[in-house]
C-alpha cells in the first residue's frame, strides 16, 4: 500500500469517526462507541485485505462503508425550525421602501438585534425595526474580535450614517439552546449559517465586556457606491438565508469567507489569501490590500483601534434616550481612532 493511500485511508476514517461524533446520538457514551466502532471496522477492514488474495473484497466493504457514511453526509438538510438561542432566534428580513434608484436607496429592517447584556446568561432581549437611508452611509469599519489566540478572530462589519448611527452585520453560528461553539463541528454540518443585524452597544460590548474579548476596529476606505451594494448584499442575504437556511462551514462558509464573497459580488477585487482562514490576520490582509487609513503602521492603527477598554469604561448619558445612547458608544468606542482622508469616499469614477 502506498503512502499516499494510506494517509487517505486515515484521513477518510477520522472523518467518519468526526461525522459520527457531531450527528450521532445525544449521549457522548454512545457516539463514543459508534465512532470506536468505525474505525475498529474500516482498520480490520485494511489489516485484513493486506494479504493479495483478500484485497480486492476488503477494499470493496471499505468503499461500500464508506459510500454509505457519505449518503448519510449528504442527507443531512439544514433547517429554520429549531429551538434556537435567544441571540439568534429570528431572522434579519428586508423591505424595500418605496421605489429604489441609483445612489439613493431606502430600506427597513426588522428584528435588529439590541440585546441589553449583563452576562452571557442575563440579558434583555430587544428585536427592532429599523429604516436606513443608504445615501446617508458614511463609513463602513470591520471588526476583529480575539477569542482563541493572536490567529483566530471573529469579523463584523459595522456602517456608519452621517448622523453617527451605526449598525453591524455578523455572520454567525445559528446556535441552538444551551449549545457552544465547536471548530471542528463546523466540518460536519453541524451548524446553520446565521446573519445578525445588531447595535454596536450590542454586538460590540457583549464580546469585550461579557466575554472578555478583545476587539480591534479598522476604517475601511471604500467608495460610497460600493458601501451602498455591500449593505444591500448583506440585507439580500439575509432574505436569501431566511427563505433558504444553510450550512456554517469552518472553512468555506464562516465569519470571514462570506464577508469575502459579498465583497466580490459587489464588484470589490479582493484575491483569495490564507488570511481569509486564519482571519486573527485579516488586518494584515486589509493593510496590503492598502485600504486602511494611510500614513500609520498597522501597529498604530491596531493600537488606536482597540476597543476593549473604551468599551468597558463607557457609562450611557443621563437622560439620553436609547438611539443617542447607542450614537454616544460608536463616538466614545472610536476616540484616538485616526481618520480617513475624505477622498477615500468620494464616488468612484463612471
Amino acid at each position: 500500500m502506498s503512502l499516499l493511500l494510506l494517509f487517505a485511508t486515515v484521513v477518510l476514517a477520522l472523518w467518519g469517526a468526526g461525522l459520527v461524533w457531531f450527528q450521532g446520538p445525544a449521549r457522548a457514551g454512545r457516539r463514543t462507541a459508534l465512532a470506536a466502532l468505525w474505525l475498529a471496522w474500516l482498520g480490520g477492514c485494511v489489516l485484513w485485505g493486506w494479504s493479495p488474495q483478500r484485497m480486492a473484497t476488503a477494499w470493496g466493504l471499505w468503499l461500500a462503508s464508506l459510500a454509505a457514511m457519505l449518503c448519510w453526509w449528504s442527507g443531512l438538510r439544514p433547517s429554520n425550525a429549531r429551538d434556537w438561542a435567544d441571540d439568534v432566534a429570528r431572522p434579519l428580513h428586508m423591505q424595500p421602501l418605496g421605489p429604489w434608484s441609483r445612489g439613493r436607496q431606502r430600506l427597513a429592517l426588522e428584528r435588529v438585534r439590541n440585546f441589553h447584556w449583563r452576562s452571557e446568561a442575563d440579558y434583555d432581549p430587544r428585536w427592532e425595526r429599523r429604516s436606513y437611508d443608504l445615501a446617508r452611509l458614511a463609513s463602513v469599519d470591520v471588526a476583529a474580535s480575539y477569542w482563541m489566540g493572536p490567529a483566530i478572530a471573529h469579523t463584523l462589519v459595522s456602517f456608519g450614517f452621517d448622523d453617527g448611527e451605526q449598525l453591524v452585520f455578523s455572520i454567525e453560528i445559528r446556535k441552538r439552546r444551551g449549545e457552544k461553539f465547536n471548530a471542528l463541528a463546523g466540518f460536519f454540518r453541524r451548524y446553520e449559517l446565521a446573519l445578525v443585524a445588531a447595535d454596536e452597544r450590542d454586538i460590540l460590548a457583549v464580546r469585550t465586556n461579557v466575554r472578555g474579548e478583545q476587539v480591534h476596529l479598522y476604517r475601511v476606505a471604500m467608495p460610497r457606491e460600493v458601501m451602498r451594494e455591500l449593505f444591500v448584499a448583506y440585507a439580500r442575504e439575509a432574505e436569501a438565508l431566511r427563505g433558504q437556511p444553510r450550512f456554517y462551514n469552518t472553512l468555506t462558509a464562516n465569519c470571514t469567507t462570506i464577508v469575502w464573497q459579498l465583497a466580490r459580488r459587489v464588484g470589490a477585487r479582493l484575491p483569495l489569501d490564507w488570511r481569509l482562514l486564519a482571519s486573527g490576520y485579516l488586518p494584515e490582509y486589509l493593510r496590503d490590500l492598502g485600504v486602511l487609513t494611510p500614513g500609520h503602521t498597522l501597529e498604530q492603527l491596531r493600537a488606536a483601534g482597540d476597543i476593549t477598554a473604551r468599551a468597558g469604561a463607557w457609562v450611557a448619558p443621563p437622560q439620553a434616550d436609547d438611539r443617542a445612547a447607542g450614537i454616544a458608544f460608536s463616538r466614545a468606542i472610536r476616540a484616538g481612532m485616526p481618520p480617513l482622508p475624505a477622498q477615500a469616499t468620494e464616488k468612484t469614477p463612471e
